[in-house]
């Protein structure tokens, strides 16, 4: 490929992405497991990272992870599809949609302007969207004020799996780490498969490993393009951030299949 032609291809590629970004504020709803690894330790004194412009701050203490940015939310349009671990969507349960954090995880969600809290479990991967760090549901996002608005600004607090041998009070069981598991770079969501093979076997020819996942987002069908395979979400967002590809640069970090 002439070096004329691959700035033509990637000035293409940004282009998509943006118009993508655009479409959805929730990622579809592709199928993920998370499978918590109970012999891993969480490095101590973790340092924060940047991702789209919004900090990431996960605690120095494997119990926690403290996370700030833009909460939306997702309604009637997605009532009743699938969500990432296989349920319903419920726009009236208290749920949300995060990239990374584990699924069935609970967290609490505070409106830094309003002080107004709600605590959601996650069910669901998303939303896809440059900045946003949560989509909430319906609900939720009437409990801290965001339905008028459509996003807000929040703080999310990870407080870990409900405790079911609790008796008499609400409890959680963190995991063992917040920052292990399966996680890629979204480099690019396309309406034809064509383009995003096409993307897919540019990467891995570049770094060695892509791969492709197909969701539904309100009744439209898209094929997303994640670069690398990292168990630590630490290591990818700094591939992500230390990167001179433009491509990879602007993609985000998400949890993979």
């Amino acid at each position: 490929m002439s070096c004329r032609l691959r700035r033509v291809v990637i000035g293409r590629i940004s282009l998509l992405l943006v118009f993508c970004g655009l479409l959805t504020a929730c990622g579809g709803h592709q199928k993920s497991v998370y499978r918590p690894d109970s012999t891993t330790k969480r490095s101590v004194g973790q340092k924060p990272y940047t991702v789209n412009g919004e900090r990431y701050e996960p605690l120095s203490s494997h119990e926690g992870f403290v996370q700030s940015g833009i909460a939306s939310w997702y309604g009637s349009d997605f009532h009743g599809k699938t969500t990432s671990n296989g349920e319903r969507y419920d726009m009236h349960a208290m749920t949300a949609a995060h990239k990374t954090l584990p699924l069935g995880v609970y967290v609490k969600v505070r409106h830094r302007d309003n002080g107004r809290e709600a605590v959601v479990r996650i069910n669901d991967r998303g939303p896809f969207v440059a900045g946003r760090i949560i989509d909430l549901s319906y609900s939720a996002a009437r409990d801290i004020g965001i339905v008028d608005s459509g996003t807000g600004p929040v703080t999310l607090q990870a407080l870990g799996y409900l405790d079911q041998t609790a008796t008499g009070r609400t409890a959680y069981r963190a995991p063992a780490s917040y920052d292990r598991g399966s996680f890629g770079i979204q480099v690019g969501a396309f309406s034809r498969l064509e383009n995003a093979r096409r993307l897919a076997d540019e990467i891995k020819r570049r770094y060695g490993v892509s791969s492709i996942s197909e969701s539904v987002v309100k009744g439209a069908r898209y094929y997303r393009v994640r670069a690398g395979n990292y168990t630590s979400l630490k290591e990818a967002e700094q591939v992500r951030e230390r990167s001179p590809d433009r491509v990879i640069a602007a993609g985000f970090v998400v949890a993979l299949d």
